[in-house]
């Protein structure tokens, strides 16, 4: 069994907001409902965030796109190389988020107390 965890920080790299995914799953699936109703001028995100609906979607919202682009991409978009060092951010969240060996061996076996635990864990992280 396993699953993903698709995580939105803020500009502090506290969690905002996650949702947990199958394994198999494309990360862009789960993108949609964990930026429903937040405000943001930028999104930054890794290349498994680029896809033409993301990208639809933050144009439509106005945000500024921050997002590395798939090899594949025909027609390339602008990166802010200075604002994507600021990625780091959520990979020390998830680095912080695995000292928790329940979560890093998902050791719970229901969704619901895994979630419990990752609000737990981001909780104490916050707090440090």
């Amino acid at each position: 069994m396993t699953t993903k965890i698709l995580a939105l920080t803020d500009a502090l790299g506290n969690l905002v907001r996650f949702d947990l995914l199958p394994g198999h799953r494309y990360d862009t699936i789960g993108v949609p409902p964990l930026l429903e109703g937040i405000d943001f001028a930028a999104l930054i995100a890794d290349k498994a965030f680029d896809s033409n609906a993301i990208i639809a979607d933050l144009n439509a919202r106005g945000a500024k796109i921050v997002i590395s682009q798939h090899p594949r991409r025909t027609r390339k978009l602008p990166l802010d190389a200075e604002m994507y060092k600021w990625r780091h951010l959520i990979e020390n969240f998830f680095c912080k988020l695995k000292e928790f060996k329940r979560i890093a061996m998902r050791a719970d076996k229901t969704d619901q107390s895994f979630e419990a635990v990752i609000y737990l864990a981001a909780a104490v992280i916050n707090s440090r």
